[in-house]
């Protein structure tokens, strides 16, 4: 069995705990009450590449990178470093986060994705309820439901980024509705980094699609590769969580 079938089989039993914790009612009325969304793409459609600066405790690749990061704290520092958006990881037994670390975040101003391995509307409407402005939809991990889940997402006025690796991802995606793309570098199943996969995506991508690059940026350079290649942003993660000074390593990013 595979990391993925762990991971996947951890957030079914995550998803059903939290059903147990919280009725449909108290589910609504937090999602009544919740502050109204920013717009992530909004913020990515500036002149020039930006950066969704990334929120995360641990991976199960790279281990433990600060488990007792400060996410508000963190969150802040990427706004002032020139950050468009924060992503945060809210999936709490291999990454080590939680909806409370994106609750945080949200004190920056800046729009905030709830980064999971979403499968079920329980948890759209738990990121909405929680102030998220978007959701990352992964293809590889939805099948029929990417459709309903992308419209529920968007009835809710948050921002659905859904992910792709391949052409036919990418195809599925496009067939949902979405207009925000994300291309993973990095595959799920082999944990492999391709650096060029937005490149070789890029031009499939319909005229008026938000594109973003995710998973293996650190440097300038890769910045400005990923801009030629015609992406409107990056996702920027354990560059940023590990650095000493993450305004400084984003503004270094951005070219500022």
């Amino acid at each position: 069995m595979s990391y993925l079938d762990d991971l996947l089989r951890s957030t079914r039993n995550r998803i059903e705990e939290a059903r147990s914790k919280l009725t449909d009612t108290a589910l609504e009325q937090r999602v009544a009450s919740a502050p109204s969304p920013r717009d992530l793409r909004a913020a990515l459609s500036g002149e020039g590449i930006s950066v969704i600066a990334e929120i995360k405790r641990a991976t199960p690749r790279a281990g433990d990178l600060d488990l007792g990061l400060d996410a508000g704290r963190v969150a802040a520092a990427y706004r002032d470093g020139g950050a468009a958006a924060i992503s945060v990881l809210t999936e709490p037994d291999f990454f080590k986060g939680s909806l409370e670390d994106m609750a945080a975040a949200r004190g920056a101003g800046l729009p905030v994705m709830r980064k999971d391995f979403i499968l079920d509307p329980f948890q759209v409407y738990e990121a909405r309820a929680f102030g998220a402005d978007a959701v990352l939809l992964i293809v590889r991990i939805l099948g029929d439901e990417l459709s309903d889940l992308v419209a529920l997402t968007l009835a809710l006025k948050m921002a659905p980024l859904v992910e792709v690796h391949t052409e036919g991802d990418l195809e599925r995606a496009l067939a949902a509705g979405a207009d925000l793309i994300g291309v993973n570098h990095r595959d799920l199943d082999t944990f492999e980094i391709d650096p060029d996969r937005t490149a070789k995506l890029a031009p499939l991508v319909p005229d008026g699609t938000i594109l973003v690059g995710l998973s293996g940026v650190s440097t300038r350079d890769e910045m400005q590769e990923l801009e030629q290649a015609g992406a409107h942003a990056a996702l920027v993660g354990e560059s940023l969580v590990t650095s000493s000074d993450p305004a400084a390593k984003l503004r270094e990013l951005l070219g500022r």
